[in-house]
C-alpha cells in the first residue's frame, strides 16, 4: 500500500461508493474495456529524437547527451533550501495526440544523471477550449539524490488542468488534442558531467467515469506464471523513515524490486552495504531511497520506479491497459508487469484488506484465468504469491488507477505486438 490515491484522477470515486462489482454475464450492461482510449508515444532512437528540436545536445544510439551548454538556471531545493546554478541543454518534443482528446497525460523516462547532475521533465498541450497551456513540470529527477533531491511539483494548477505527482490532469473542457513534452538535461556549472536521456514517452488517455465493467474473459497466457522471486514489503515496516519508513509505503519499490531480481539484475551488495545488516532483502531498501519523491513525500512515483529500473540496463515506461487481455499479451511474452489498484476490503476474492492506493506484480494466471499476483502486503516473503479473482480484481484495477501497470523489461525481450490504438 502507498500514501498515493491509485487513481491520481477520479479513483477516490471508487473509495467512495463507485461500484467495482464486475456483472456475472457477458458485456451487456457494462462499460467495454475495448473502448478506453490510451495511446503511448516513445522516443528511444536517433530518428525519433530527429522529430523534436534540440539545443546543447547529441543524439546518438545510447540516447540523448548533454553536449555543449546553451543555458544557466539557477534552482532552490525546495527542501533544503540549497541553491547551486546549473548549465542546460533541451530537447522540445513534436505536437503528437492519440487521435482523441486526451483528459489525462502520464510521461515516464529512463536516463543517467552521472554526478551532480538531473533532468527536468515537463508537458504542454494544446487544448478543446483553444488555448495553449503552460509548460507543467512533471518532474526534476537524479538516479542518486544524494547531490539533488528528486521531486514531483504540487500547486501547479491553472484554468487548463493540474498536476498530482506523475499524472497530468486536464481540467473540465480543457481536454489536450495534442501535447508535446520538453527535456531539460542539467548540470552544475562548471562541470564536465554528461547526463543522458536514454528514452521518453508519454501514456495519453481519455477513459469513461468509474463504474460497473463487462469482465473480460481469458484468451492467453491461462496456466502460465512467471517465475518472479517474492519479496514482502511488511518485513521493512519501522525502516528508515527519512524515506517513508518501509510497510505500506513501499509496495512500489519492492515489487519494482522483484521484477528487477526476475530479470536477473538489480543492485549489488556494495551499492547496498550502507543498509543496516539487521535489515531483510536490502535491495529493497535501497529501491526505496532510489524511487523516494521528495515532495510527494512516498515511493510511489510512477515513473520514478521505472526510470529507477533504467538504472540497470532495462527498458521502462508507465502505460494504461485497456484489460487483462492486452495484460495476457505481456504474460505470454515473458514480461510481468507491476499494477496499480485499490479496492475495498472484502471486494476482491483473494485480498483480505482495503487500500487507497497499492503497487503489486502481476505475476501469471492461473488455468482459469485468474490473475496471480506478486502481493508485497504479505506478512513474509513465503506468502506473497496470491491468485485473486479475475473479473472483480480487473475492475478494481481498471476502476481506480484506470489500468496503470510498469512495463519492465531488457531490450533482448521484445513487447507484444501492439493493438491498433499503440498504448505501448
Amino acid at each position: 500500500m502507498d500514501r498515493r490515491d491509485a487513481l491520481r484522477s477520479a479513483a477516490g470515486a471508487v473509495a467512495e461508493g463507485a461500484s467495482v462489482t464486475a456483472p456475472g454475464g457477458g458485456a451487456s450492461g457494462g462499460t467495454t474495456p475495448a473502448g478506453r482510449d490510451v495511446a503511448f508515444h516513445r522516443w528511444d532512437t536517433p530518428q525519433r529524437w530527429a522529430e523534436g528540436s534540440g539545443s546543447g545536445v547529441f543524439a546518438g544510439t545510447g540516447g540523448l547527451a548533454f553536449a555543449a551548454p546553451t543555458g544557466t538556471l539557477t534552482h532552490t531545493d525546495p527542501r533544503s533550501g540549497t541553491t547551486a546554478e546549473y548549465e542546460t541543454a533541451t530537447w522540445t518534443g513534436p505536437r503528437s495526440s492519440g487521435g482523441f482528446p486526451a483528459t489525462e497525460l502520464i510521461p515516464s523516462w529512463t536516463a543517467a544523471t552521472p554526478g551532480g547532475s538531473f533532468l527536468r521533465v515537463e508537458l504542454s498541450g494544446e487544448t478543446a477550449a483553444g488555448t495553449t497551456t503552460k509548460w507543467y513540470r512533471m518532474g526534476d529527477w537524479a538516479a542518486d539524490d544524494t547531490a539533488f533531491r528528486r521531486t514531483s511539483l504540487r500547486g501547479q494548477g491553472d484554468a487548463d488542468g493540474d498536476v498530482n505527482a506523475d499524472l497530468f490532469r486536464a481540467a473540465p473542457g480543457r481536454a489536450l488534442t495534442s501535447w508535446r513534452l520538453r527535456v531539460t538535461l542539467l548540470r552544475p556549472a562548471g562541470s564536465t558531467d554528461v547526463p543522458v536521456l536514454h528514452s521518453l514517452g508519454a501514456a495519453a488517455s481519455a477513459l469513461p467515469a468509474p463504474g460497473e465493467l463487462a469482465p473480460s474473459l481469458p484468451l492467453a497466457a491461462q496456466g502460465l506464471v512467471l517465475d518472479v522471486p517474492a519479496y514482502s514489503q511488511e518485513i521493512h515496516a519501522g525502516e528508515y523513515p527519512q524515506w517513508n519508513g518501509g510497510g505500506e509505503a513501499w509496495c512500489s519499490p519492492t515489487s519494482t524490486a522483484m521484477v528487477l531480481a526476475y530479470w536477473g539484475t538489480g543492485p549489488g551488495p556494495a551499492d547496498y552495504s550502507w543498509v543496516d545488516p539487521g535489515y531483510a532483502d536490502p535491495w529493497v531498501d535501497y529501491a526505496a531511497s532510489h524511487t523516494y519523491d521528495h515532495d510527494f513525500d512516498g515511493c510511489g512515483n510512477w515513473p520514478f520506479n521505472t526510470a529507477y529500473a533504467g538504472r540497470f540496463g532495462l527498458r521502462g515506461f508507465v502505460t494504461r491497459l485497456r484489460s487483462l487481455n492486452e495484460a495476457e499479451r505481456f504474460i505470454a511474452a515473458g514480461i510481468p508487469l507491476i499494477a496499480s489498484a485499490s479496492y475495498r476490503k472484502g471486494e476482491v476474492p483473494g485480498l483480505d484488506y482495503g487500500t487507497k492506493g497499492h503497487l503489486m506484480v502481476l505475476a501469471g494466471f492461473t488455468s482459469s484465468g485468474d490473475p496471480v499476483l506478486n502481493d508485497p502486503n504479505s506478512p513474509s516473503n513465503d506468502q506473497v504469491r496470491k491468485p485473486v479473482g479475475r473479473a472483480e480484481w480487473e475492475a478494481a484495477w481498471l476502476n481506480s488507477s484506470r489500468g496503470v501497470v510498469y512495463v519492465i523489461h531488457p531490450a533482448s525481450v521484445p513487447l507484444p505486438a501492439p493493438p491498433v490504438q499503440a498504448n505501448w
